[in-house]
């Protein structure tokens, strides 16, 4: 069986905030796993704008899980 083809990131203006409630356009990627629930490798994104990029960053960061904050540029095929 053919596996399904990768979906393509879409274009910058269209990465949202994660934040609850904030449609701001995205310019920072935190990239965190949960490994309780994730393998090894796995990276989970949130999308940030500049207002929230802390606040979630420090939400997964305070239970152990962020990896890294990144421009959004900067994802690749592995994150998500």
């Amino acid at each position: 069986m053919t596996p399904p083809p990768a979906v393509p990131m879409p274009p910058a203006e269209d990465h949202v905030c994660s934040a609850k409630g904030c449609r701001a356009s995205a310019v920072h990627a935190v990239v965190w796993r949960n490994p309780k629930l994730h393998v090894e490798g796995r990276r989970k994104v949130w999308l940030a704008c500049d207002e929230h990029q802390q606040a979630l960053a420090d939400f997964v960061g305070l239970r152990g899980f962020l990896i890294e904050v990144i421009p959004v540029g900067a994802l690749t095929d592995a994150d998500g």
